[in-house]
């Protein structure tokens, strides 16, 4: 024999917390004959039927402007999720967020060729990793030497180059870019907070304006 669950704790468990979205994903799978109005629990078999169901009709999405822009676009109905870790577009961290808010904006911007001169060596490994791919990566690193026509080749080879002052950066390493920067003044960005999701958010600003 199946065993049986709590309907509203299994949704509890998907992030489905919040009111008035636990009644509308209870609605969805009263709509497909997998629960009535009233009734508290649901087998294993039809649980895993109804998590085809919401996956199927609903974008998982927490309250950010850009997840529920993503969301809204996507075909299917947002579903307000609590935590966000739940969400479909960021899974709560304000550093996935941004990544991907940055890959969009890049995308839409053309822009496909990005240096990061500075950040610790575990910053610009969570960059490779997160943003590698969609877009092509140069990488500086901050503390070791950098001649001025390396810093000059990439200048000329990026679209965008952001120079992360607040982190691991020599002024020895920084000057050949800021000092370039002049002729470059359109893709260069001066970064003073620290933080990936503070990189980024300044860099989407700068693409912004530059419009």
């Amino acid at each position: 024999m199946s065993a049986d669950r709590d309907i509203d704790g299994w949704l509890a468990e998907r992030g489905v917390t919040l009111m008035d979205a636990r009644a509308r994903a209870r609605g969805v799978l009263e709509e497909a004959g997998l629960t009535r109005p009233g009734k508290a629990r649901m087998s294993e078999p039809k649980l895993l039927r109804a998590a085809e169901v919401l996956s199927e009709r609903f974008f998982q999405v927490c309250g950010d402007p850009g997840c529920l822009q993503v969301a809204s676009a996507s075909g299917r109905e947002p579903l307000r999720v609590e935590p966000r870790s739940h969400c479909a577009r960021c899974g709560g961290s304000a550093n996935r967020r941004a990544e991907v808010a940055f890959l969009e904006m890049c995308h839409q911007r053309g822009v496909q060729r990005v240096v990061v001169v500075g950040g610790s060596p575990a910053v610009r490994e969570e960059l490779e990793a997160k943003l590698s791919g969609p877009i092509s990566l140069r990488m500086v690193d901050g503390t070791e030497r950098r001649t001025a026509d390396r810093a000059k080749s990439d200048l000329e080879w990026a679209d965008l180059v952001l120079v992360w002052g607040a982190t691991e950066l020599h002024h020895k390493v920084s000057t050949h870019y800021t000092h370039l920067a002049s002729s470059h003044h359109r893709k260069v960005v001066h970064v003073v907070r620290r933080g990936v999701a503070a990189l980024l958010d300044e860099a989407m600003v700068h693409l912004q304006r530059a419009r």
